[in-house]
């Protein structure tokens, strides 16, 4: 009898673990999926981590284009990439400081910059 009852408080613990694992999963899925966009699109933020005022990105003009404010982040859910600047007029280089730094915003990517950005590119 008593490896009987063993057998049955076991056989319950695999099953309450399985069932939390479970029902772990499906609160984790919903959570997760929400931020994705379900259309191409692209937009600077003027705060870190999408926050802030969304300036949309023109993905028809591949010249270069000035923000209206600085933006310290971007989406990029379509097909092009995106070349940001942080001087204005597409110039390369730190705010300020002349150099080769830019910053590459992939296709199907989001990022925080380094500097507050002031202008991009559409690079098809």
């Amino acid at each position: 009898m008593s490896a009987l009852r063993k057998k049955y408080l076991t056989g319950g613990a695999v099953t309450a673990s399985g069932a939390a694992l479970l029902m772990g999963l499906g609160l984790a899925q919903p959570a997760a999926a929400t931020g994705l966009p379900h259309a191409p699109v692209a937009y600077f933020s003027a705060g870190q981590d999408l926050t802030g005022r969304q300036m949309p990105v023109d993905m028809s003009n591949t010249a270069c284009q000035n923000l209206p404010e600085p933006a310290l982040s971007a989406v990029n859910f379509t097909a092009a990439d995106i070349e940001v600047y942080f001087d204005r007029d597409c110039h390369t280089g730190l705010p300020g400081r002349p150099s080769d730094l830019s910053f590459g915003l992939g296709s199907l990517h989001q990022a925080d910059f380094p500097y507050p950005a002031l202008s991009y590119k559409v690079v098809r």
